[in-house]
């Protein structure tokens, strides 16, 4: 922990070169942001469209309107499934990325050689990855929460329900501040995941076996920590 908090503390110091940083944050834009669009939109489609037809089979009853299945899908969506499993995907995805693309620079004391330069190795190799996603995260839960309600969409096509019962339920009792809580939580998703794994990353100690099980250190730790600031963000935001 202690560790973390120090290597927070140079991250966030004054760059040295504006310019050096702002390419740095470009290509990490396109590294952990863009690269990741693909992924995120198959799994939010298909994931909606299974949401819609579990939560039609579990709604089968007379008594319950169609629409129903509407909202409880968009809930699902928007609440849960689009910040938190989205932000667990990207988990796995970007920090084990992050963590064995630093494993590997200080393996092979590139880290090193920057320190020697005058180079403040972790403002300039994890300031831009944490900015980077801070800003792209909110993009991609947004889209997935889209792309989710577009698979119901299809799913309904397939005869689950009405296309008009599903239509008219995603606007039924829509509160706007699921969304504001949504983005909340993918700003700090968006930051554990990027400070947890540049830690395991910057830190590695040994060579190339050490470099993957500090990726998979990296994986784990981050989870965890979504998952807990999930409830916690929840108790103080929802609740």
């Amino acid at each position: 922990m202690g560790n973390y908090m120090v290597l927070l503390g140079r991250t966030f110091r004054k760059p040295e070169n504006a310019k050096m940083y702002y390419r740095a944050f470009i290509r990490d834009l396109e590294l952990l942001g863009l690269n990741s669009l693909g992924i995120v939109a198959v799994i939010s489609v298909f994931v909606g469209a299974v949401v819609t037809i579990q939560t039609a089979f579990n709604l089968d009853d007379p008594l319950i309107p169609d629409y129903y299945i509407a909202i409880a899908t968009r809930e699902s969506i928007i609440l849960e499934f689009s910040p938190t499993i989205i932000s667990l995907i990207l988990a796995g995805k970007v920090g084990s990325n992050i963590a064995s693309t630093l494993g590997s620079m200080r393996v092979s004391e590139q880290i090193d050689a920057l320190e020697v330069m005058g180079v403040n190795s972790a403002s300039y190799l994890i300031g831009p990855k944490i900015a980077a996603l801070i800003f792209f995260n909110p993009i991609l839960i947004i889209l997935s929460m889209g792309l989710g309600l577009v698979g119901g969409y299809l799913a309904s096509l397939g005869g689950v329900m009405s296309i008009e019962d599903y239509t008219y339920g995603l606007t039924v009792d829509f509160d706007a501040y699921h969304i504001t809580y949504a983005v909340i939580k993918t700003f700090v998703f968006a930051f554990l995941i990027t400070s947890i794994s540049a830690y395991f990353g910057y830190y590695v100690r040994g060579g190339a076996i050490e470099v993957g099980v500090n990726a998979t250190k990296a994986v784990v730790s981050s989870s965890v920590a979504i998952i807990v600031s999930n409830y916690m963000l929840t108790q103080i935001l929802l609740v």
